[in-house]
C-alpha cells in the first residue's frame, strides 16, 4: 500500500513584510511626529504668554473734586418792545403833509402829519373874542360892584340892587374863566393838526397818504412807533424747575450774588451769542395752566438795532452758584436697563465697582453729580468696553477738562 505523501504549505505562502511596505509606513511616522512637536512648543509659548494676556488691563480714570461753579439754564423766549405807540388822530380834517420817512427813527415830539388848519385857526380867533368880550364885562362888573358896596354903606340903594351887583360880579367872573378854558380848547385843537410821535423809537409804515380825510379818534392807525433799546425778552420756564432752584437755595446748594439779580445771555438763531448781557426784571406770579409753565421778563440792550421784536431767542439764564460742585464727564456714565445713571468707581484696591448716582444738569460734556459719589473719588472715564465691575485694573490718571473730546471706546 503506497500512501502519498502529506504536502506542508509552501513557506512562500507566509510572507515577510516587504520592504516597500516598510518605506511607506515611515513618513507617517515622521510626521506624527513632527505635528507633536509641534503642538508641545504652541502650548510651552501659550503658556509663556498667558501671564502678561491676563494682567490688569489699563484705564483711564478722573479723580472728582469739588469745584465752585455758576449754573445755568437754556430756556427759549420771544422778543418784545419796550414801548409801542400807535399813533391816531386826535382831531378831524384833512393830511395836508406826511413829515417822515417810513421805518426812520424819529424823536419823542417829532411832528408825523400836518392837517389842515384852517377852520381850528378860526375857532382860535373866536375863542379868543369871546374872552376879550368876558374879560369887558368882568371889568364892568367890578366897577359896579364897587359902586354899590359905597351906596349900601350910606343906605342910598336897596339891599336888593347891592345883591344884584355882587351876583353880575361872580356870573362876569365865571364867564371869563370859561372863555379862557374855551380858547385852551381851541389851541389845543389847533395843535392837534400837526400830529406828533409820542415816543422816540422807529416808525412802521404809513396807512395814509397826503389828501386823505382823518375823523378824531379813529380806528384805522397812521402808523405805528417802535421804541427796541433796550428790548424786552419773555422766557418761559417749567414750575419743576422752578421749584427744584428754590429748594436748592433753601438747602445752601446753591447761591445767589449779593443783589439776588441774575444775568443772562441770549442766543440768536443761526447760534451766535449776543454781544450785550440782559437782566432778570421779574419772575411771574401766574403758571399758565395750558403749559404748566411760568414767564419771566428780562431787559437787553440793544444799542446796534440788531434784535426786533417778535424775534425767537434762547436765553442762557443764571440759577445760582453751588460752592461744592460734582461735576463728572459724561462719557463716564451709563444708563442701565431702567434708565438710572452708572458709573465705574475704581476702589483703593484698584478693583472696579459699578455703583448708581443721581444725575442733574448738563454742564458742557460734563454732569452735575447730586448723590451716590464723594469727592477724591476715581471713576472710569477711558477702557469700559474691556473691562466690567469687580476687575482689578491698572488706572491711569487723566486730566478733566469741560472741552475734552469723548473717550476712544465711546462710552457715554
Amino acid at each position: 500500500m503506497n500512501h502519498a505523501p502529506r504536502r506542508h504549505p509552501a513557506r512562500s505562502d507566509f510572507r515577510s513584510p516587504t520592504p516597500s511596505r516598510r518605506l511607506t509606513k515611515a513618513p507617517a511616522l515622521c510626521l506624527a511626529l513632527a505635528l507633536g512637536l509641534a503642538l508641545s512648543g504652541c502650548q510651552e509659548n501659550k503658556a509663556a504668554s498667558g501671564p502678561a494676556a491676563t494682567g490688569p488691563a489699563q484705564v483711564g480714570v478722573v479723580t472728582l473734586r469739588a469745584e465752585s461753579h455758576t449754573f445755568t439754564t437754556e430756556l427759549p423766549g420771544r422778543t418784545s418792545a419796550f414801548l409801542v405807540a400807535e399813533v391816531r388822530p386826535q382831531v378831524g380834517g384833512i393830511v395836508q403833509k406826511r413829515l417822515f420817512t417810513e421805518g426812520a427813527q424819529v424823536k419823542a415830539g417829532q411832528p408825523l402829519y400836518q392837517i389842515d388848519p384852517a377852520t381850528f385857526e378860526v375857532a382860535v380867533a373866536t375863542a379868543r373874542a369871546q374872552l376879550s368880550k368876558a374879560q369887558a364885562n368882568e371889568r364892568a362888573a367890578q366897577v359896579n360892584a364897587a359902586r354899590t358896596a359905597e351906596l349900601i354903606k350910606a343906605r342910598a340903594i336897596s339891599q336888593q340892587q347891592y345883591d344884584d351887583s355882587q351876583t353880575q360880579l361872580a356870573q362876569s367872573g365865571a364867564d371869563l374863566a370859561a372863555a379862557r378854558a374855551a380858547l385852551r380848547a381851541a389851541e389845543l385843537n389847533l395843535g392837534y393838526t400837526q400830529i406828533k410821535a409820542p415816543i422816540a423809537g422807529r416808525t412802521s409804515a404809513s396807512s395814509v397818504t397826503p389828501g386823505a380825510l382823518l375823523t378824531a379818534n379813529q380806528a384805522q392807525l397812521l402808523t405805528t412807533i417802535t421804541q427796541s433799546d433796550p428790548l424786552y425778552v419773555d422766557i418761559t420756564q417749567s414750575t419743576t424747575e422752578l421749584l427744584r432752584l428754590k429748594r436748592q437755595l433753601a438747602e445752601g446748594q446753591l447761591t445767589q450774588d449779593e443783589k439776588g439779580a441774575a444775568r443772562i445771555t441770549l442766543v440768536l438763531d443761526d447760534g451766535s451769542t449776543y454781544a450785550h448781557e440782559g437782566t432778570l426784571q421779574f419772575s411771574g406770579v401766574q403758571v399758565n395752566p395750558a403749559s404748566g409753565a411760568i414767564t419771566l421778563r428780562a431787559t437787553v440792550p440793544n444799542p446796534e438795532g440788531l434784535l426786533m421784536p417778535g424775534m425767537y431767542v434762547r436765553a442762557r439764564l443764571q440759577q445760582g452758584v453751588s460752592e461744592h460742585a460734582l461735576l463728572a464727564p459724561q462719557q463716564a456714565v451709563t444708563r442701565d436697563p431702567t434708565g438710572a445713571a452708572r458709573v465705574l468707581v475704581v476702589k483703593e484696591d484698584d478693583t472696579l465697582e459699578s455703583r448708581r448716582i443721581v444725575t442733574g444738569n448738563a454742564v458742557d460734556n460734563r454732569w452735575e453729580v447730586l448723590s451716590g459719589l464723594a469727592p477724591g473719588e476715581r471713576i472710569l472715564v477711558d477702557g469700559s468696553q474691556r473691562v466690567k465691575a469687580g476687575d482689578k485694573v491698572r488706572p491711569i490718571a487723566l486730566q478733566q477738562h469741560a472741552d475734552a473730546p469723548p473717550a476712544a471706546d465711546g462710552q457715554r
